[in-house]
């Protein structure tokens, strides 16, 4: 892989914008052991051949695998003094606030899209709109867990019925939980246009007027509809777990993280 292609991967525009961004020096690689070290040092020949280069170091990055590929993922490189991380595939959690909409096109609230930088918006994909797409969307009022990749077969997976990944939801009601809205969540409820009962896969009372509700369906408006069919007014929603994706305390609302291949693997497990 070149410079030039490397940027382009990665979203940092067209080719010809690529091209040009190296060759004013704007592009430093990382040639020291990504765990130990950091040297950077800038390239401005965007047809480098990158892995060529690292692979004749001492201390060299690429890392071949079985078939002899030289292995690129999580390679350190700066694009105007700002670090970044090559990823093959992009796989994101972001910690969304009140307010915001999970669409590329809001109707009254700002996008999501706007919380995470212009590159992982721009990344290419075959056959499909560039850069991440959310992975299920969360209301505009409700917080916490979302994923965002731009690995269709990821976010295919995920919008499966069949693959029932749990989710798990801080819920805040208007008026005081009765003993008995647990087991009435998880024996079912019925939704109007759902010809089947609507099930929980765990309820549990964590205050007179919080519960913690597990569901492994993501339909439309599905926890507010739940709550109001056993007669209960959600006041506030918050999505804390996906499978086994907990959101870190330290990623206040609005800031996003990499996930690596692993983790994302583990949801399937």
């Amino acid at each position: 892989m070149n410079a030039a292609s490397l940027l382009y991967s990665q979203g940092f525009g067209t080719r010809r914008h690529c091209i040009a961004l190296i060759e004013g020096g704007f592009f430093e690689l990382n040639i020291q052991h990504p765990n130990t070290q950091t040297q950077f040092q800038i390239f401005t020949d965007p047809h480098a051949d990158l892995t060529e280069f690292l692979t004749a170091q001492p201390t060299h990055f690429g890392r071949q695998n079985t078939g002899g590929e030289i292995f690129l993922e999580g390679l350190a490189y700066r694009v105007e003094s700002v670090m970044w991380f090559y990823h093959s595939l992009a796989y994101i959690m972001l910690n969304k606030p009140s307010g915001i909409e999970c669409s590329q096109k809001p109707s009254h609230w700002p996008s999501v899209y706007t919380l995470i930088p212009t590159p992982l918006r721009l990344r290419p994909r075959k056959g499909a709109p560039s850069g991440v797409q959310a992975v299920g969307r969360l209301d505009q009022d409700t917080t916490g867990l979302l994923l965002l990749s731009d690995d269709g077969q990821f976010i295919h997976k995920m919008s499966s019925p069949k693959h029932h990944v749990p989710k798990i939801y801080e819920v805040t009601t208007e008026d005081r939980l009765d003993d008995g809205v647990c087991k009435k969540l998880m024996t079912g409820v019925e939704l109007r246009d759902e010809y089947t009962l609507t099930r929980a896969h765990r309820a549990e009372i964590t205050s007179d007027y919080e519960l913690r509700l597990t569901l492994t369906e993501g339909k439309y408006h599905q926890v507010k509809r739940m709550l109001g069919a056993v007669g209960h007014k959600v006041v506030r929603l918050h999505r804390s777990k996906i499978g086994d994706l907990i959101m870190p305390s330290d990623l206040g609302p609005g800031q996003w993280c990499w996930l690596s291949k692993e983790l994302i693997q583990s949801l399937f497990n």
